[in-house]
């Protein structure tokens, strides 16, 4: 595999830059090996200068990106470049202190033999080459920005002032800045709502089709259809009939798969986005995988959107100072699931299956599982959701008492849940501890068993109900505002983009008139404990509006 994409890099000019003595070089005078690679430490305490040789049979091969950053680390170089802590010397010492030196002598800028992530020719393009041929794209690109940046791309690349964009209400907030960038006007459509766990499902074919067909009637065509899947819950949209519909009227498909990167790697997990049609698969590889916290990769499968727009939108929207640790992690997790890409998720599928069997069984606590939803049978099965609403507790109460009983922190808290992840790092402690801390809760709370939830739907699903939109988030992000006071605010247009944060799904977007029910949910969210972002003040006792 390494050698097919070898042969389609095209020449490096990085790769003629002379190296000082040696690429094993270290810091030291006189350390240098041509045949075994020599580690050399250096003594945070003093200047003592300890080596090991390592035989090449303890090491495994490095992949490309991971492999340059290596051989720039171990050059025997005058450093007279950025950044000023100068491979570790000058490095803040509240840092060191907490994280060593070791992650500053790889911190480099954009070194001829690094590369570049705005037009990629060496191992960065080799990176992004093997990526692609793991997920099954046509072209991957490294996103430093996280998957908030791939969205952003997605919608610019494939949406012009003016084209419409069918979308979920719930989607994340990357997706309204990317109609605020792009001049995009919104064809939202109303997810499935479950009342009693007050959670929002998937996106049908059929939705799809109907939004399809409605802007058809105004006389309009739709540029891009957007789905969030999994959702934030595991929740799976059928991906594979959304995009027969949207293809049938040559429309493409964005997938916002940010926590989906796992897929592919375990025949029980929800089929990839990728392999059911889309066009466009954003991921989150810092999520279920492990690369660091704010990488990710975009993926493009076909020929229905345009590759070099793809690119001239990353190369508006990424730094031109990308830290090389997070784009060296990205190579570092695919090659972590090449090596054993059948079964490195056994484990953690074990543990999430032995976890879900137990949490079953324990009185007053529920899991979101594959019956939650009519017309939504797919889950990730690695996503716990459970609730203790039979015990009387919120998730934010049922939050509380888990991390003071077991140091439980979850993935998200919700008013009436916890989600919680499985991943490679999890262990069968984590596991013993989620389930001895579920079994106190339920053993310490006296409860009667609660009704089921009426008919009604709750106030959190009433806010996303009859939304009207007076004008474009772009066109209400640029217009002129006042503020008022947020009780005067109610039949207003928003000027402000306001969200519960996690998920990040915004409940007041710019254009928007705002609604008594979007003001309810605002409140109960902060008085049971929850975070609001976006909000100008704090306090939410007012707020900009279009004037």
């Amino acid at each position: 595999m390494a050698s097919a994409v070898a042969a389609l890099l095209p020449p490096f000019a990085g790769a003629g830059r002379k190296k000082p003595n040696s690429i094993f070089a270290c810091h030291k005078d006189g350390c240098f090996e041509d045949h075994l690679y020599k580690e050399c430490v250096r003594n945070e305490v003093g200047d003592a200068h300890v080596s090991r040789q390592i035989s090449p049979r303890e090491t495994q091969p490095f992949p490309p990106l991971v492999k340059a950053l290596e051989l720039s680390g171990k050059q025997n170089a005058t450093r007279l470049h950025f950044p000023g802590h100068n491979s570790g010397r000058a490095a803040p010492t509240s840092l060191t202190q907490l994280i060593g030196t070791l992650p500053f002598h790889h911190d480099f800028p954009a070194l001829p033999e690094l590369d570049n992530l705005n037009s990629p020719q060496g191992p960065i393009l080799e990176a992004q080459l093997l990526a692609a041929e793991l997920f099954g794209a046509s072209q991957t690109w490294f996103l430093v920005g996280g998957t908030t940046c791939g969205i952003l791309a997605a919608i610019m690349a494939t949406c012009c002032p003016g084209d419409s964009l069918i979308l979920p209400r719930n989607c994340h907030v990357s997706a309204i800045s990317g109609m605020v960038l792009s001049g995009a006007v919104p064809k939202y459509m109303i997810p499935e709502f479950n009342c009693d766990w007050g959670i929002a499902g998937g996106i049908t074919p059929l939705q799809v089709e109907h939004a399809i067909k409605e802007l058809q009637l105004e006389g309009r065509k739709a540029a891009a259809v957007f789905v969030t899947s999994p959702t934030y819950h595991g929740v799976c949209s059928n991906l594979r009939e959304i995009c027969r519909v949207s293809h049938s009227h040559d429309i493409p498909v964005i997938v916002d798969e940010a926590h989906g990167a796992h897929f592919a790697f375990h025949p029980e997990f929800p089929e990839p986005a990728l392999h059911q049609g889309v066009d466009i698969a954003v991921q989150s590889t810092h999520k279920v995988l492990c690369s660091l916290t704010q990488s990710s990769m975009l993926h493009v499968s076909g020929d229905k959107v345009d590759k070099e727009r793809v690119s001239a939108c990353l190369r508006t929207l990424q730094s031109t100072s990308p830290s090389y640790l997070l784009l060296a992690s990205l190579d570092a997790a695919r090659a972590q699931l090449s090596d054993k890409k059948d079964t490195v998720f056994n484990n953690a599928l074990d543990l999430a299956t032995k976890a879900r069997t137990s949490i079953t069984n324990i009185p007053g606590i529920s899991l979101i599982g594959s019956s939650s939803f009519s017309n939504f049978s797919t889950v990730d099965p690695l996503r716990l959701t459970v609730g203790a609403r039979e015990l009387g507790l919120s998730g934010f109460e049922a939050d509380e008492r888990l991390y003071a009983d077991q140091g439980i922190v979850p993935e998200l808290v919700e008013s009436n849940s916890i989600t919680l992840t499985i991943n490679l790092g999890t262990c069968e402690e984590h596991i013993q501890r989620l389930v001895s801390g579920l079994k106190r809760l339920s053993s310490e709370v006296s409860f009667p068993i609660l009704p089921k939830a009426s008919g009604r739907m709750s106030v959190k699903a009433d806010a996303f109900v009859n939304i009207s939109l007076t004008s474009t988030p772009r066109e209400a992000f640029f217009a002129k505002k006042g503020r008022v006071d947020i009780r005067d605010s109610v039949g207003q247009v928003s000027g402000e983009l306001i969200c519960p944060y996690p998920p990040g799904v915004p409940l007041l977007i710019p254009g928007e008139i705002i609604t008594h029910e979007a003001l309810d949910y605002l409140e109960l969210v902060v008085r049971q404990g929850g975070s609001i972002t976006g909000a100008s003040d704090p306090e939410l006792s007012s707020i900009f509006v279009c004037i």
